[in-house]
C-alpha cells in the first residue's frame, strides 16, 4: 500500500466531495484515525475511545461538527463503523434515513476504508427505519453504560470464562409483568443509587452475575431492578439462523414493551442490540 498517511489524506479529501455531492448529513472518523491536521472537514463528527483522544478532540472540536465517545473495545472496520453509527444515533446527531460517511481503519491505525451508508438500509445495522428514537424510554447515559458493558463483557468474558448476557432496559414496569424470576432477586433490600448501572462499583456487579441464567431488567434511569429474570415473550420467527432462547427473548420481550435489550452471545462474544422485536446491530469484539 501506499504511504498510509498519504493515503488518509486523499480517503479525507474524497469524503469531503462525496459528503457535498450526496448530501451527507456527516463524515465519521476516530479521531486517533486521522493524520495530523490543523482542522478538520466540514461536518465532520469526531469518535474518542479514551483520555488521549479526548486530548485531540479539543484540539480540533472548533472545527468540528460534533463528538462521540465509544466504549475503547477492539472491533474490525466495520464493527468500528456500526458502534459510532450506533451511538451518534442515540444521541441524535445523525437519523434514520440520513446518508453518512464513515472512515475507518485498523484498531488504532489510520483511516484505510471508505463507507456510505444510508442509515435504516443496511443489514444488520438499523434494518428498518420504522424504529423509536433510542434514547426516546432510557437515558443516553444508561444505554452507551449498557453497550459498553455488553461489549466488555464479549471481548473478556469474565476472569477468563465466557459468558453471555441478556439486558434488558426501559419500560420496566411492563417488563416485570413479562417476566418471572428463577432465583431470590440479588438486588432485592439495596436503595436505588446502591443499585444504578451508571455506579461503576454495580457495573463490576452485574460482570458477576452475568453467570446467573436469566435477564437482568433495568429502568430507563439505570437502576437495576432485578437478575436472574425468565422473559415470558419470545419471539423466534424473522431471527437469523444460529440464535438462540436468549435472543428469542429479547426479541419477544422488545416487541411487547418500549425497552431496548443488549444479548452477549455465550459462544462467540457477539453483542446484538434489540429494539422494536428487531436487531439493531451487531458487534464482534475481539477475544484477548
Amino acid at each position: 500500500m501506499d504511504d498510509p498517511t498519504r493515503v488518509a489524506r486523499l480517503l479525507l479529501e474524497s469524503a469531503t466531495t462525496l459528503a457535498k455531492a450526496c448530501n451527507a448529513r456527516a463524515i465519521i472518523v476516530p479521531v486517533d484515525a486521522l493524520p495530523e491536521l490543523e482542522a478538520v472537514p466540514p461536518r465532520t463528527v469526531l469518535v474518542a475511545r479514551d483520555e488521549t483522544d479526548e486530548r485531540e478532540l479539543k484540539r480540533l472540536e472548533d472545527s468540528a461538527h460534533g463528538a462521540v465517545r465509544v466504549p475503547n473495545v477492539e472491533l474490525d472496520r466495520m464493527g468500528q463503523v456500526k458502534l459510532a453509527a450506533i451511538i451518534a444515533l442515540s444521541t441524535r446527531l445523525i437519523h434514520l434515513n440520513d446518508a453518512v460517511i464513515f472512515l475507518t481503519g485498523p484498531y488504532r491505525s489510520l483511516v484505510d476504508s471508505l463507507v456510505v451508508m444510508t442509515i435504516g438500509a443496511e443489514y444488520e445495522l438499523f434494518d428498518t427505519t420504522d424504529q423509536p428514537e433510542i434514547d426516546e424510554h432510557i437515558k443516553r447515559a444508561v444505554f452507551h453504560r449498557l453497550l459498553t458493558l455488553a461489549l466488555q463483557i464479549g471481548q473478556h468474558g469474565r476472569e477468563g470464562r465466557k459468558v453471555g448476557a441478556l439486558l434488558v432496559a426501559g419500560d420496566h414496569f411492563r417488563v416485570l409483568e413479562q417476566s418471572e424470576q428463577m432465583i431470590l432477586n440479588p438486588f432485592k433490600g439495596y436503595s436505588e443509587r446502591e443499585r444504578n448501572i451508571l455506579d461503576d462499583n454495580v457495573t463490576e456487579t452485574v460482570k458477576e452475575y452475568c453467570s446467573i441464567d436469566g435477564a437482568f431488567i433495568i429502568r430507563g434511569n439505570g437502576v437495576v431492578e432485578t437478575a436472574g429474570a425468565r422473559l415470558k415473550a419470545g419471539l423466534s420467527e424473522g431471527l437469523p439462523s444460529g440464535l438462540g432462547a436468549r435472543h428469542a427473548a429479547a426479541a419477544g420481550i422488545t416487541s411487547v414493551t418500549k425497552s431496548i435489550a443488549v444479548t452477549v452471545s455465550e459462544s462467540d462474544g457477539t453483542v446484538r442490540v434489540w429494539r422494536a422485536g428487531k436487531m439493531l446491530a451487531a458487534f464482534e469484539p475481539s477475544r484477548r
